[in-house]
């Protein structure tokens, strides 16, 4: 059977249910219709570093600071963006101490900006490369800021493991269910998710073998080349390429021992990885941008955090990706390309069906499965992902989501200006 075919197989059993969301819901905005502005925020430029294998991969040994500086260096290069114009630099991360603003101002440097250029930390958890990049969107729109920077790093095989959670929280604070609720382990939520929603183990390990084979595929087809900045390490090694793609097959799937709590379905199989890497995305105001000879890409059309219950946190996208989809004015048919993090098989399949979104649709390069969550990261990369997709199927719109482990839910809506 042919990957082409495989996939499709697979698909088969992903459709959405019966009692799915609607494909497309009233909104009361026009806002992805309405005509190009000068206001617009657009995007000029997203690039990556490639994914590693936490603990185990190629960037094993190598500082944050440095693989988000090179990944700087490449937007500069690429976009040929003059460094000192740019007004701020965000950068997402979870893992890093000091919150990351030590990391994020070393690599800005590093990475080619002057001492002019201010730079911040964000951690909004497994969406802080997205929440950077709307934080940068906001203060254009408001006016604060003509030209920035949305990116995230998380070196996991530094900085994660079990001296990770703090143990010394307040006994009243953790008295208070709602609030102990958000230290609930990210395994312990995938498992509620599947037990509250019906989701099985064979649609998690389906929608698992689907992210595999497709990102072996993308990979094999070069898909990945036009976003990932090749690393050169400090012996002289350049990674070029994600290292994590496997191709399991459904019969080595089926035989993987529960992850997270005898007789579970959540396993390493169909679980995103741990996993280092860094991405960047450079946005403006597009009167900026044509003043400065910068070509959009793209404009960044909508933005949107909602909570929900820490201990079923994989929900976020079913309820924040309806949100920005009222503020666009956008339905579910609107949009060509959904990169939904995959942080486990659970909640991604939930979410899809809940939302009553097209599988085919979905990640059509793999996801976090796959290839890997570094979860300050996975934002700006996943729309470092989306944009070449939407270009190479030359279709217009496309979002990003993902659900957040202390119980969040953000999407964003981009529309892609090269057809």
């Amino acid at each position: 059977m042919s990957s082409t075919d495989r996939v499709a197989s697979i698909s088969q059993h992903l459709a959405p249910s019966a009692s799915a969301a609607p494909a497309s819901a009233g909104s009361k905005s026009n806002l992805a219709k309405s005509p190009k502005s000068p206001d617009d925020v657009v995007i000029i430029a997203a690039v990556r570093s490639p994914l590693c294998k936490g603990g185990r991969g190629a960037f094993k040994e190598t500082h944050p600071e440095y693989i988000m500086g090179e990944v700087f260096k490449a937007l500069i290069q690429k976009t040929g963006i003059e460094p000192g114009i740019v007004q701020d630099i965000q950068v997402g991360n979870v893992l890093m101490p000091g919150a990351g603003v030590t990391t994020a101002r070393m690599a800005a440097l590093y990475g080619g900006f002057p001492n002019s250029v201010p730079a911040v930390a964000v951690n909004r958890q497994c969406s802080s490369g997205l929440a950077t990049v709307g934080s940068v969107a906001a203060a254009i729109k408001a006016g604060y800021i003509d030209v920035g920077i949305g990116a995230g790093v998380e070196s996991m095989s530094m900085y994660y493991g079990p001296g990770a959670m703090p143990t010394d929280l307040s006994p009243e604070v953790m008295a208070y269910g709602p609030a102990a609720e958000v230290m609930t382990p990210m395994g312990t939520t995938s498992e509620n998710v599947a037990e509250q929603f019906g989701v099985t183990r064979a649609e998690q390990d389906a929608f698992a073998l689907r992210s595999h084979t497709l990102a072996a595929k993308a990979a094999k087809e070069g898909l990945f080349k036009e976003e990932i900045v090749p690393i050169k390490l400090a012996d002289g090694t350049v990674v070029s390429a994600d290292d994590g793609i496997r191709v399991p097959t459904a019969e080595l799937l089926a035989k993987l021992k529960p992850a997270f709590k005898p007789n579970g379905s959540s396993t390493a199989g169909n679980s995103s990885q741990v996993t280092d890497g860094a991405a960047a995305v450079l946005l403006c105001r597009r009167s900026y941008a044509e003043k400065k000879g910068l070509k959009p890409i793209a404009r960044f059309l909508g933005f949107s955090v909602v909570g929900c219950p820490p201990t079923i946190m994989g929900i976020g996208p079913a309820v924040a990706i309806p949100k920005v989809l009222e503020q666009t004015g956008l339905g579910i048919n609107d949009v060509a390309v959904w990169e939904i993090n995959e942080a486990f098989a659970s909640q991604a399949v939930y979410c899809v069906k809940k939302l009553g979104i097209n599988v085919e649709k979905v990640n059509p390069k793999g996801g976090a499965i796959a290839f890997g969550h570094p979860m300050g990261a996975t934002g700006a990369r996943q729309i470092a992902t989306l944009l070449p997709e939407l270009r190479r199927r030359k279709e217009k719109f496309g979002v990003v989501s993902m659900c957040v482990g202390i119980g969040l839910g953000v999407a964003a809506v981009i529309e892609n200006e090269v057809l």
